[in-house]
């Protein structure tokens, strides 16, 4: 499952993403992982839950992005959700290929069965038209 916070960059989505990570993991049975371009929010997040800074990785485009989040799943059986932060940074994607890549990320969370929340600094109106159900909020 795939699930969207939409807005503009400054409207408030890292916090609504913490407070839902926060709260997922109080009932979660597996791991959990928060993918960010920095370690800003370290002290926001509980310490059950995974902070991995993708710039520290050689991450240079969004196949390799795709890649990096394919080795977290392959090494971690227990991995029920990933949160992700700053989408459009830290999978080096262009406006043009958020489609592609959201629809890849679809199909990794259906095979392995890890639900993933995405932060993503874009309007509503302008996310790809097959994802606008997948929209949670929208700031």
């Amino acid at each position: 499952m795939i699930q969207i916070i939409s807005g503009v960059k400054g409207k408030g989505k890292t916090k609504y993403l913490i407070q839902k990570v926060n709260d997922a993991v109080k009932g979660s049975k597996g791991n959990i992982v928060y993918l960010d371009k920095n370690n800003k929010h370290m002290y926001e997040l509980s310490n059950k839950i995974r902070l991995i800074n993708v710039k520290d990785y050689p991450l240079d485009n969004y196949d390799s992005f795709l890649g990096f989040v394919c080795g977290l799943i392959s090494q971690d059986h227990d991995l029920e959700a990933m949160y992700l932060d700053s989408f459009l940074s830290i999978s080096c994607v262009t406006d043009d290929y958020v489609g592609y890549v959201l629809t890849k990320l679809e199909n990794i969370s259906n095979a392995f069965n890890v639900d993933f929340v995405i932060s993503i600094s874009i309007d509503a109106e302008n996310i790809p038209e097959q994802f606008r159900d997948k929209i949670v909020i929208s700031l």
